[in-house]
């Protein structure tokens, strides 16, 4: 399928639509009706197709967007570019691909995650925290880690839903990578009580970030 057009592939994914998955995602908030699953088949027979990856994200709709990420050259996008494919990035689904498929793997990623640390936008500000956990977790040298856990004991309680979890990821990843601050992580999660009472799953840890580190540290042995 090298020479796909972007009518044949809208009109495959207009086939694969799935009412009720839609109804399913539309819970979480996200707004595409083909099946993940799908989608990756799909890719894998695409394969990479930079000009076709940017005319789906064009028209707008999740499902394309989706498909644009699994079949887009990361590094070629320019950093002004993913700035602006951020702040369209409105629904989690396509807003977490789009950072962990395509964002992390750029080499604009440094100066994207301070651009939207402290952006006024709480989706586009949760992306910066979200890259600075990965740097929490991969790369923490020259991260002020006190500063970080400053912001969020500020911060963190009444910031709006998305910003919150990133926040919150944040927090639980500086107390599980780093023991001397580890105290100080499940003490702010105590006192802020954030997601303390958010449903979990049997056999699923809770979000809830002073639970979160002590068993991922148990864990780690």
């Amino acid at each position: 399928m090298a020479t796909t057009t972007l009518a044949e592939v809208t009109a495959e994914l207009a086939e694969l639509e799935d009412p009720k998955a839609r109804e399913v995602n539309a819970r979480h908030g996200d707004d595409h009706g083909v099946h993940l699953g799908a989608l990756r088949a799909l890719a894998k027979r695409l394969k990479t197709q930079q000009d076709l990856a940017r005319q789906l994200w064009a028209t707008g709709d999740a499902s394309a967007r989706l498909l644009a990420i699994l079949i887009c050259r990361p590094r070629a996008f320019e950093r002004n570019e993913l700035d602006v494919m951020v702040r369209e990035a409105r629904t989690p689904k396509v807003h977490d691909w789009l950072l962990n498929y395509v964002v992390k793997k750029s080499p604009h990623s440094e100066e994207l995650r301070l651009a939207w640390f402290a952006d006024p936008d709480p989706v586009v500000a949760s992306a910066g925290w979200a890259l600075t956990t990965e740097r929490v977790t991969k790369k923490p040298e020259s991260l002020d880690l006190p500063g970080l856990l400053g912001v969020i004991e500020t911060e963190m309680k009444d910031a709006p839903d998305r910003l919150q979890w990133a926040m919150n990821h944040c927090l639980a990843q500086i107390g599980i990578e780093h023991a001397e601050h580890r105290e100080r992580a499940i003490g702010i999660g105590e006192r802020l009580e954030v997601l303390k009472d958010y449903p979990t799953s049997p056999g699923c840890t809770s979000p809830f970030a002073p639970t979160w580190i002590s068993e991922m540290v148990r864990r780690a042995g």
